[in-house]
């Protein structure tokens, strides 16, 4: 069984000293790109649209501000539940607690993905950092830095292509994860993954393998995560909560990390 993690006194032990420090004395982390006009969904997909229902002072002499949201579940900074590609897998709002609060890793795979924007994060690169790092951590969150959140929010850099519909679909170029590495993550008895790129598998994918490998056994996925570079290798704590939508494929995130 994997762990739970309390927001309130984190214990971090990724071979470091452990923290039982409350949440909010940590350093807190934003990985969530905001919502509003700019951002990035599929290119076959509608984008975040915000109206305004009441704005301004009202005759009882207060001010008053309300609006209406619109958005696909799957763009921006958003969960991918094991039933987007996985008939009978859990909808977003049965995605259990641990596997969205959990410690944390960075797998930094800039340095390839600069040169080969369709690279697909394989066990090479996953071993390489356990050797540097040691062992990933039973239950935790790991996180693939490609570096492309850079690009954020210009479509043609961060996706490929500033196309829309099924030509920008079909000409979709940025990294993603090898679904070879599935069963090495399994392995590690991960409690979830993400990247800061639009899809958990790389941009030419037509089959989605690595979506149906991972959400076969269960394991969640967060897209388009914002600012991993503000992160370390390891020693934090991610705290990654979606919209809870009944019977959701997914849903919008707002994911931080805690840094002791």
């Amino acid at each position: 069984m994997r762990p739970m993690f309390a927001l309130l006194a984190v214990s971090m032990t990724l071979g470091c000293a452990a923290s039982t420090k409350p949440v909010w004395e940590h350093e807190l982390v934003d990985l969530t790109h905001t919502f509003d006009e700019h951002t990035i969904y599929w290119p076959t997909e509608s984008g975040f649209e915000l109206t305004t229902r009441a704005k301004g002072m009202t005759p009882g002499g207060y001010y008053y501000e309300a609006h209406g949201i619109a958005t696909p579940e799957h763009g921006g900074t958003h969960l991918d539940a094991p039933i987007h590609f996985y008939e009978g897998g859990a909808t977003t709002d049965r995605v259990p607690l641990d596997r969205l609060i959990a410690p944390g890793i960075v797998v930094d795979v800039r340095e390839v993905c600069a040169s080969d924007r369709d690279h697909r994060v394989g066990v090479a690169d996953l071993e390489a950092w356990e050797r540097a790092h040691g062992r990933v951590p039973e239950g935790a969150i790991v996180l693939l830095h490609t570096g492309f959140g850079r690009y954020w929010p210009d479509r043609e850099r961060y996706m490929g292509t500033a196309l829309r519909g099924e030509a920008g679909a079909a000409a979709l170029h940025f990294p993603g994860l090898d679904p070879a590495a599935v069963p090495w993550l399994a392995d590690r008895r991960i409690a979830a993954i993400g990247l800061d790129t639009p899809s958990i598998d790389h941009g030419p994918s037509t089959h989605f393998e690595a979506h149906v490998a991972l959400f076969a056994l269960d394991i969640p996925a967060f897209e388009n995560v914002a600012h991993l570079d503000r992160l370390p290798a390891k020693g934090f704590t991610v705290i990654a909560l979606p919209m809870k939508i009944g019977g959701g494929s997914g849903g919008p995130l707002r994911i931080v990390a805690a840094i002791p």
